[in-house]
C-alpha cells in the first residue's frame, strides 16, 4: 500500500461530502474487500458473528466440495484457499480469537472428514493440514491470553496426535515445544 502524502490528505479534506461519498462508493464497487470492510465497520446489522458464519461457510464449501482425478491435490487446493479465506476475515474484522476459531474450524473439518487423505501418495495434503495446525499454534501463543491457551489444549493436542501417529515424516518441523508427550 502506498503511504498517504500531505498533499493528498489535504485534496480529500477539500472535497465536498458528495464528491467523498461517490468516491467511496465507486472504490466499494470495484474491490469487493474494501466493500466487505467498510460494510462491517459501517452498518450497525453486520456483526462478527454474521463475517464469521460466511467465512465459516466458504470454507465449508471449499473443502467439502473439493473434487477432482486426485482428491489429495484437490483438498490441497482447497485448503490453500481457506487459508486465504481466513486471511481475508482477519483484514475485515482484525479480531485475533475469531481468527484462531476459523483456524480450528478448518481443522475440525480436515480432521473429522479427511484423515485417510493423509496416507495419500502426495503428501501435500498432509503437510499442508500441519502447516495450518503450527501456524494455528502459534497465533494462539502470540495473540491470545494464556487462558485461551489452556481451554484450545485439547483439541490441539488431539490434533498434533493424529499427525504424529502417521508413519509420514512432515517437510515443516514442528518445534520441539509443540511435540506431543
Amino acid at each position: 500500500m502506498p503511504a498517504v502524502s500531505p498533499a493528498f490528505r489535504q485534496a480529500v479534506k477539500q472535497l465536498s461530502d458528495k464528491e467523498k461519498e461517490a468516491i467511496i462508493l465507486r472504490a466499494a464497487r470495484r474491490d469487493a474487500e474494501l466493500y466487505d470492510i467498510l460494510r462491517y465497520e459501517l452498518l450497525e446489522e453486520v456483526t462478527l458473528e454474521e463475517v464469521y458464519e460466511e467465512a465459516a461457510d466458504k470454507i465449508h464449501e471449499l473443502l467439502i466440495n473439493a473434487s477432482g482425478r486426485s482428491l489429495s491435490k484437490a483438498l490441497t487446493r482447497a485448503l490453500r484457499k481457506a487459508v486465504k479465506e481466513i486471511a481475508r476475515f482477519k483484514r475485515i474484522t482484525k479480531d485475533p480469537k475469531a481468527e484462531v476459531d476459523l483456524h480450528l474450524y478448518t481443522l475440525r473439518l480436515i480432521f473429522d472428514n479427511f484423515t485417510g487423505q493423509f496416507d495419500s501418495y502426495y503428501k501435500g495434503f498432509y503437510t499442508a493440514t500441519a502447516r495450518l495446525l503450527l501456524r494455528t499454534l502459534q497465533l494462539i501463543r502470540k495473540n491470545l491470553h494464556e487462558d485461551y491457551h489452556l481451554e484450545y489444549k485439547a483439541e490441539l493436542d488431539e490434533f498434533l496426535q493424529q499427525l504424529h501417529s502417521r508413519p509420514k515424516h512432515l517437510t515443516v518441523a514442528l518445534p520441539k515445544e509443540f511435540e506431543v508427550e
